[in-house]
Parts: structure tokens; sequence; C-alpha cells
């Protein structure tokens, strides 16, 4: 198995099952703005979009206020985001190993304080690049090389692990290589050659023995 210094996370869908907080959420917005009540069948494909990507979908005329609204509706969700289970134990396990990790993701910072740092999984974290850190966005493979440069360590001592194309592409972009996480992933469609496929959260570790 090849000796990976680093571990980079996507969030939602991957470390968070943040499914309900998110699309029931925008479910209300849409009827707010359109007047329409979709249903969740109708949203569930936004799950893996980029916030702002879903906004310009849906052609909202003021995308940053609609989308502000849509954040804080998130945040009041009564369930919050829940930790896929098992994931506790492989960030206490590659930390033991002394493996860098850190967050990747489209979340803004607002966000990642509410369902990272308030469950304090942030201890595990040597960074956090986030959606308010780079121009680009991913599938650009800006945030990931700013990660890189973070820890100082190569594309190729680091594996990204996220459950989207958007991911994929980036990962592949920034030369890196790319583990897929199938149990929070909406569409496999364009995934082609995913470096590794991961059932379950603790599959991760096997790439660390």
């Amino acid at each position: 198995m090849k000796g990976y210094k680093g571990v980079f996370y996507d969030l939602d869908g991957t470390v968070l099952n943040t499914l309900d907080m998110n699309m029931y959420p925008l479910m209300k917005i849409i009827e707010e703005e359109t007047g329409e009540a979709w249903r969740f069948e109708q949203v569930i494909k936004f799950a893996s979009y980029p916030g702002m990507a879903v906004m310009e979908e849906l052609g909202f005329e003021d995308k940053e206020r609609v989308y502000a609204r849509w954040v804080r509706y998130v945040n009041e969700y009564e369930e919050g985001a829940v930790v896929f289970e098992g994931f506790v134990d492989v960030f206490e396990a590659l930390a033991s190993k002394g493996i860098v990790q850190g967050i990747v993701s489209a979340k803004t910072r607002e966000q990642y304080e509410v369902d990272v740092v308030r469950q304090g999984l942030d201890r595990f974290m040597q960074l956090a690049i986030l959606a308010d850190d780079t121009k680009q966005h991913k599938p650009h493979p800006e945030p990931l090389l700013l990660g890189l440069n973070r820890v100082n360590l190569l594309a190729d001592e680091v594996l990204y692990i996220g459950d989207s194309l958007a991911d994929y592409q980036a990962a592949q972009q920034a030369q890196m290589d790319f583990a897929y996480a199938k149990w929070g992933s909406m569409s496999a469609e364009g995934i082609l050659h995913p470096t590794y496929v991961l059932q379950q959260p603790k599959d991760v570790l096997t790439l660390f023995e």
C-alpha cells in the first residue's frame, strides 16, 4: 500500500451526513422564492452541488441574499449534521500514526464552525480549506493545491476522499489520488477511475496499514 503522509476529506456526504439538513431548508427556500412546493426527490440532485451553484441553477436573482438565508435555515435545522459511523475511529487511528489530516470543502467558515468545530472534530485536523479561502472552487484544483501548500506536502503524498464528481475532478486536476466514498454519494456518474472505492468509513484505515 502506498505510504501516504496525509489525507484530505470532503465534508458533506463524506465525513458528515448533512442530506436532510441541507435539502429540507432548500425546499423551504424554493417555496419562499417561487411559491412552488418541491418534493424531496426533486431537490436531491443538488446534494452534491457547491452552494452557490445551486442558487445559479435555480436562477434566483439575488443569489447572495438567498444563499445567506439558506445557510441560516441549515444552521437552524434541529437534527444538524451527523458524523458517519466509524469516522471518529478513523480520525483517532490516523492521528496516532502521525498522518496529517485536513478538510477541503465548499462549506463556508460559518457552517464549518457549526458542523465541525461544535462537535470537536477540528481537533484532529491540521487544516481546513473552505469556500472563503479560495477564488476558485471544486472541481477546480485550487482548494486542494492550497491545502498541499499549507501542510508542505506533495500531491502524491496526500490522498483526497470525497463523494462527488466535483471532488474526483478536483483531485485529478491536482494530480492527487482519490478515494471514492460510496456511503454518502448521490451518484457515481463520471467517477470513472477512482484510485480506491470505499464502502464504509472504516475502509479508510486499510489504505494506511
